[in-house]
């Protein structure tokens, strides 16, 4: 194949010769026509010879693939054989290392296993031991300690029993204070100042001392004192009036009714102590609105204090009583809590009564503030005035000093020290200064 490319080119080159210097005349035909057969017959010559130069080639290729295909497959036989061989040679290295580390490791745990055995049965006596000394030590602690509290313990209860024996002589006193108190309750008249001071301390609390008096007279033809009275204030800033206030306290009756109620069983007792002290409360109102309840002097009802709410509370009970009071006697029955709150309402009135009355006050001034908040609205109109007047004259000042310093442009400036010196000379040539006020 390598020869083929160098004769064809010898052979074109020939022929182009031969085209080039062809002589003239008829012979040039002749001469052509033989140049083509001649290279019609080398190009088949050509192709003829590259056609078996191919063959041989293909031919020897396939021979050479063959070869070598025999030769990869004899490689490939040796080293697969090669391969299992030492596989096989790995395999007992790797079974004998096994058997070998096996043997060594069943060594190794039993020694290992030996020792744990010796270490645990030696771990085992120690705390056996310790165990012995920390029994003792815990048995005499506790016994040290069951001692100490135990005394503790008798000392805490002689203790407590003295406390217990000074409880006894004090509650023997308070059971002497208790008769005291029974004995005092037991007097109308210790009762009913009981009663009044309790209601007095309510008064003290939610009002002030201008807003209530003490034993005051209600109705004008009358010499009868209701213990307290509040000021109430009249209508359209007339004379105040006065809400009576009467402290009460039915011990015994309540007494009674509580007695009753205690034996449940005996319903009949307890209806005739409630009517019992349904009348003793009656008469009680009775008494207040005869004595005290004047209208246009006080207002149209009156206030009966009861100092206890367990009173409040039987009232309360006695259906329709504290309606009655209030529908035929015009008296209404309050407890503490009660009163506390009537108070409160009473005296947040007094507070809007008081906030009225000073809303004229408070229109009478802001009426004078107008006034005089015109007045000087004129003033300060006058003073605007005067003003606009002296900023106008102050602007023509600005106007004429602009014109003398334009006049003075072209005046050569003195030094700061002559213009001093000869200024004052000329200030004392004139005199005191000029007074704006002449």
């Amino acid at each position: 194949m390598d020869w083929l490319w160098p004769a064809t080119a010898m052979l074109v080159g020939v022929l182009l010769g031969a085209l080039l210097f062809r002589r003239p005349g008829n012979a040039s035909g002749a001469s052509a026509e033989v140049l083509r057969e001649t290279l019609a017959t080398e190009f088949r010559g050509l192709r003829e010879e590259q056609a078996r130069q191919l063959r041989e080639s293909r031919e020897e290729l396939s021979g050479s693939l063959l070869r070598f295909s025999e030769h990869t497959g004899q490689q490939h036989q040796a080293l697969t054989t090669a391969t299992e061989n030492r596989l096989a040679q790995l395999k007992n290295q790797i079974d004998e290392s096994a058997r070998s580390n096996r043997e060594e490791l069943t060594k190794t745990l039993e020694t290992i296993r030996t020792t744990v055995e010796k270490r645990l049965e030696a771990l085992q006596a120690d705390n056996t031991q310790k165990l012995e000394q920390m029994r003792q030590t815990v048995d005499e602690k506790l016994h040290h300690t069951l001692e100490t509290r135990l005394g503790q313990s008798f000392r805490l209860v002689s203790e407590r029993l003295e406390q217990v024996q000074k409880g006894l002589g004090e509650m023997q006193q308070l059971a002497s204070g208790v008769g005291d108190l029974k004995k005092v309750l037991s007097n109308v008249k210790t009762r009913g100042v009981l009663g009044e001071f309790q209601l007095e301390n309510l008064l003290e609390q939610m009002l002030t001392r201008e807003q209530y008096e003490r034993n005051v007279k209600t109705r004008p033809n009358s010499n009868d004192h209701v213990e307290f009275a509040i000021r109430m204030p009249g209508r359209e800033g007339g004379t105040s009036v006065w809400l009576p206030m009467d402290a009460k306290f039915p011990i015994e009756d309540y007494q009674l009714l509580q007695a009753a109620l205690d034996v449940a069983s005996d319903g009949t007792a307890v209806q005739e102590a409630q009517k019992v002290f349904a009348r003793k409360i009656e008469s009680f109102a009775k008494t207040i609105a005869d004595k005290y309840v004047e209208p246009p002097h006080t207002t149209d009802f009156a206030v009966l204090f009861l100092p206890f709410e367990s009173l409040y509370a039987e009232v309360l009970r006695i259906p329709g009583l504290f309606e009655k009071l209030q529908r035929d006697y015009r008296v209404v029955v309050t407890g503490p809590t009660t009163t506390a709150a009537l108070l409160n309402s009473l005296q947040m009135g007094f507070r809007t009564l008081a906030i009225e009355q000073r809303s004229s006050e408070v229109w009478e001034l802001l009426g004078a503030i107008k006034t005089e908040f015109a007045n000087f609205g004129a003033v300060l109109a006058k003073t605007q005035k005067k003003l606009t007047e002296a900023s106008n004259v102050i602007t023509q000042a600005e106007t004429r000093t602009r014109v003398i310093q334009r006049k003075l442009r072209d005046v050569e400036q003195l030094s700061g020290n002559d213009a001093s010196r000869l200024l004052e000379g000329s200030l004392d040539e004139l005199g005191e200064p000029f007074d704006d006020g002449q």
